[in-house]
């Protein structure tokens, strides 16, 4: 009787960030949400998209305002930063739905090669649930069902801290040494290296910060993920066959060393 070999995928897991990972959020979303709701509390700031590239390198949307605000010698109260968090994330939602909000090259390409697989998928982002329920909702018939989602609301502590990566290693059961992280930016690659994941980048085109440093951290960094056609460029680690990120290119960056 003939032998049956199953192909058995050694890729068991991806945790994939939200903004500037799966989707172009940052400025065609949540800056000009920013902006609304600055201008309706009266507040002097307008964030263009020099000014925003720059803050991008601060964690977290409010601490973003609390130390630009600090720059510009303004004082704003915690209750000063809650309304503008609730109305900035009132116009993101908005702008979210209006489809103001894109999937990146190679996205759903590799979501749907994935989930085909039987590879677990998750989301692991320091945005809040209502951002990512929002754009998933948007963008629920392109894409899989995603098995888990781990937000800043599940965590103590956002990226650059590991806690999310943790978490979500918990939940899925899966093995670290088997599973991947996909990540946009310098803080996103700290996080999931700490929680003892190889990491794939592609970072968002106006992150320069990752850009410069992830090629000393990261398993492979590359423009986006590549659409036939739209081949991806590798800026650092192996090259991928026709310019697209697969499964079989991602299980030959679990033989790399964690750096």
């Amino acid at each position: 009787m003939p032998l049956l070999l199953l192909k058995v995928n050694r890729l068991s897991a991806v945790f994939w960030d939200v903004d500037g990972t799966l989707a172009d959020t940052e400025m065609d979303g949540h800056r000009p949400a920013f902006n609304v709701a600055f201008q309706e509390l009266n507040l002097p700031f307008v964030w263009d998209e020099a000014l925003y590239n720059r803050l991008l390198a601060i964690p977290g949307g409010l601490r973003r305002v609390k130390l630009h605000a600090e720059a510009c010698g303004v004082a704003l109260s915690q209750e000063q930063l809650n309304q503008v968090r609730d109305r900035k994330r009132l116009h993101y939602l908005e702008r979210v739905r209006q489809g103001h909000v894109k999937l990146r090259p190679g996205v759903r390409r590799l979501l749907q090669e994935l989930h085909r697989a039987g590879v677990q998928q998750w989301i692991v982002t320091s945005s809040g649930s209502a951002s990512v329920l929002a754009l998933l909702e948007q963008v629920q018939n392109q894409i899989p069902h995603f098995d888990g989602v781990v937000t800043s609301d599940d965590v103590p502590t956002g990226k650059p801290a590991p806690d999310g990566y943790l978490l979500a290693l918990q939940r899925s059961g899966a093995d670290a040494a088997a599973s991947l992280a996909v990540e946009d930016s310098a803080a996103g690659l700290s996080a999931a290296t700490t929680a003892g994941l190889r990491c794939l980048i592609t970072p968002s085109p106006w992150d320069a910060e990752a850009l410069r440093h992830a090629g000393e951290e990261a398993a492979a960094v590359l423009d986006h993920l590549g659409e036939p056609g739209q081949p991806a460029t590798v800026l650092s680690g192996d090259s991928c066959q026709d310019g697209t990120v697969t499964l079989k290119y991602l299980e030959t960056l679990l033989s790399l060393p964690i750096r």
